[in-house]
């Protein structure tokens, strides 16, 4: 049922916009994306993570948020005629069976044209099974808290105290018992508890309204806008959580390839409504870990405010922050980049948060 529900989504809208020097455009202001995916927690009632998001970047320019770069041919290659296909219940491209290599497979008698144009889907492995569910922070455990905050996995920061570490969750289940819920699953309408542990794999896939939950399930909320730029910024309000000049490789923010131009071996534009994989945070090298880049560090000791996952915020209009893994220069350098481009319905495997509490 999960990979029925991950794979029968369809592009639903235009490509996003690309400018002359091939950078991707906010939409106007007048365009705030509507939650395409209202009913989001569709196949919850049946204890399965909600793969039904059409709300992920593909109908204004969100798909910039995501890092995706424009599909034009020039990106598709000669044979790739940019014809959606599906075989084995899996979207693919038509392509050369030459071009489908690597992490993806072709199925012949699917595709117009010659025998060697076949439909190459993504070829899923035992690191990366769409039907599975992995948990790799069972057994992780929050440290105290620092600098007067009570809370654990928490630091100080002016007046306010703020998780160290990008969020990962907790299902709370009846009668209170927790357990480890998967970061690369959207957790629909469960109950839910926000932790903040080093060595975790953070939670994307995650819209604002279940993280603020999260965060209200474990005494925390959502920072406010003010609040996380001055936890990124410090007290001299740099550009940078590590000063005000960018330092390649410090924080997890320039993947070379867009993950889903990866899994799915093609840049077409209907890759756009497939962002909610559950295996483009598993490829490597891709979402790292909390606090393995420890570079990227605040002056306060808060890790990963730049790259790795973008952060949403509590701003009711919709607004996450920080960039991601691919990329943190679009919509603003660095503790600056802000995207403003979805409703807080939006989910996709880009987005996580963190918590803060006075």
């Amino acid at each position: 049922m999960r990979r029925a529900l991950l794979l029968l989504l369809v592009a639903c809208g235009p490509p996003p916009v690309v400018n002359d020097a091939g950078e991707l455009v906010e939409p106007d202001s007048g365009t705030v994306e509507a939650d395409a995916g209202a009913s989001q927690d569709a196949g919850i009632d049946a204890g399965e993570p909600d793969a039904g998001l059409s709300d992920s970047g593909i109908s204004d320019a969100g798909t910039q948020d995501a890092g995706m770069p424009d599909a034009g041919p020039e990106d598709a290659g000669p044979t790739d005629a940019g014809v959606f296909c599906t075989a084995g219940n899996l979207p693919g491209t038509c392509l050369d069976v030459s071009l489908c290599t690597g992490t993806r497979m072709p199925t012949a008698g699917l595709c117009p044209g010659p025998s060697s144009v076949q439909c190459c889907t993504p070829r899923y492995t035992t690191s990366c099974d769409p039907n599975v569910d992995p948990v790799p922070n069972a057994g992780l455990i929050s440290s105290p808290g620092d600098g007067g905050c009570l809370l654990p996995g928490m630091v100080r920061v002016s007046t306010f105290c703020v998780d160290r570490y990008e969020a990962s969750i907790l299902e709370v289940l009846d009668g209170g018992a927790t357990r480890p819920w998967s970061p690369y699953w959207n957790p629909g309408t469960r109950v839910l508890r926000a932790q903040s542990v080093a060595g975790a794999v953070p939670q994307g896939y995650v819209t604002q309204l279940q993280a603020a939950a999260a965060c209200a399930g474990a005494g925390k909320r959502l920072c406010t806008d003010a609040e996380w730029l001055r936890a990124c910024r410090g007290s001299s309000s740099t550009t940078y959580p590590y000063g005000d000049t960018r330092m390649q490789g410090v924080c997890n923010d320039a993947r070379s390839v867009h993950p889903a131009i990866e899994l799915y071996g093609t840049s077409a534009n209907w890759i756009y409504s497939h962002i909610d994989s559950p295996c483009l945070n598993q490829l490597q090298p891709g979402l790292d870990r909390a606090g393995d880049n420890p570079g990227c560090v605040t002056e306060g000791g808060v890790f990963d405010m730049m790259g790795n996952l973008h952060e949403w915020t509590a701003d009711p209009n919709g607004t996450f922050r920080g960039g991601f893994y691919v990329d943190t220069q679009i919509n603003g350098n660095g503790c600056l980049y802000a995207t403003t481009a979805h409703a807080v319905t939006h989910w996709d495997y880009s987005t996580g948060f963190r918590c803060c509490v006075d």
